[in-house]
């Protein structure tokens, strides 16, 4: 059995940047959930799907072949054999990927893979039902999160310097908006684990947050890292 570290929150919570860290210096196994949605949600959209067409996402979902590989220390999403780490990252892919997240047939197919890499590996993993519907039996889980007006920031800053032109206010209504499905959704809504332990990264560093979680899994394992 795999040692398993939960990461659940809100989106721009610092959760995958966080989980990478953590997983590199414990020497784990790091499995980006998101990841995979936004593959699916890339998939759909190349399909053009609507959003709203669930008879349309539950045929179409099932074709898609979604697998992560390690090539020289990088995690890598393959779709359907094709690397799509470099298009899952726009801001359509993520609006997309918020409403088919929610699908139940998207998720059963995408949560049996997840439940699979952390079965004999020890794994960090991070997305939004991880601690509780995911891996219900991690041992360690965390629910990070952070202003929306932080969060706003943090994203603000990532696609400027992708050279895209953005708005932070429009941003943050984006974000608030994306919450709000998220955690009000029928299946798997966003919400912290009874057992987890709640972490707000508005004024931490990314070192702050990951010596903290790690310091955890050494008080519960009795070793030193």
């Amino acid at each position: 059995m795999g040692y398993k570290i939960a990461i659940d929150g809100p989106a721009g919570a610092g959760k995958s940047t966080i989980a990478k860290k953590v997983a590199g210096q414990l020497g784990f196994i790091y499995v980006d959930t998101g990841a995979m949605y936004r593959a699916m949600a890339l998939f759909l959209m190349n399909e053009n799907i609507d959003p709203e067409d669930t008879e349309g996402i539950n045929a179409k979902c099932k074709e898609a072949d979604i697998t992560i590989r390690y090539e020289n220390g990088e995690q890598v999403v393959y779709l359907n054999k094709e690397n799509v780490n470099g298009m899952i990252r726009t801001q359509q892919v993520s609006n997309m990927a918020s409403h088919t997240s929610a699908n139940p047939n998207v998720r059963k197919k995408l949560v049996e893979l997840q439940q699979k890499l952390a079965a004999d590996t020890d794994v960090v993993m991070d997305g939004r039902d991880i601690g509780t519907c995911v891996l219900p039996d991690a041992e360690v889980k965390i629910f990070l999160t952070a202003s929306s007006r932080v969060r706003a920031e943090r994203r603000y800053k990532e696609l400027l310097a992708k050279g895209e032109e953005c708005d932070i206010d429009v941003i943050e209504k984006e974000i608030a908006l994306r919450d709000h499905q998220d955690m009000t959704r029928e299946i798997s809504p966003l919400k912290p684990a009874d057992d987890a332990v709640f972490v707000d990264s508005s004024y931490m560093t990314i070192e702050e947050v990951a010596d903290m979680i790690i310091d955890m899994v050494e008080k519960k394992t009795g070793k030193k890292v």
